[in-house]
């Protein structure tokens, strides 16, 4: 994979553009990690930032495990019914709290709650800021058992 960025991004811009490729590889079914891999071999796309890769590499890496933990704590939603934007944002909300040991889980939840801000429904930061909040309550015990 040879086109990540070289000029440095900000993390706020990196997670935006980390939350676009997971939302499309969610609209369209397919792995977050090929998507990322099409976009890095596109002479025709801007190139990914590195915390944008590592982002949507960890979400895939993890993807299994993620979805379980959302499954369990939206109460009353099925991942199904979330809309993906709201989804793409959990994914990457919760990858954030449980396996970036350089991001504070208060951050990864403001951040997460801001992207949902930003681009989503005016109801999906409180529901963003609920379930990441449950799995932040518990995130010590998850990344004890992992």
């Amino acid at each position: 994979m040879a086109r990540r960025g070289s000029a440095p991004v900000g993390r706020r811009a990196a997670r935006k553009r980390a939350i676009e490729m997971l939302y499309e590889a969610a609209v369209r079914d397919s792995d977050p990690v090929t998507l990322l891999a099409e976009r890095l071999g596109s002479p025709e796309v801007e190139p990914v930032a590195e915390y944008t890769a590592t982002l949507v590499e960890g979400v895939g890496t993890h993807l299994t495990r993620i979805d379980e933990l959302l499954a369990e704590h939206a109460e009353g939603w099925s991942l199904q019914r979330m809309p993906p934007l709201d989804l793409a944002v959990l994914r990457l909300g919760t990858y954030e709290l449980l396996w970036a040991t350089d991001v504070p889980d208060p951050v990864a939840i403001d951040e997460a709650v801001h992207l949902a801000k930003t681009l989503s429904t005016d109801d999906s930061p409180r529901f963003v800021n609920g379930v990441l909040g449950r799995i932040g309550g518990i995130a010590d015990q998850l990344r004890a058992v992992q």
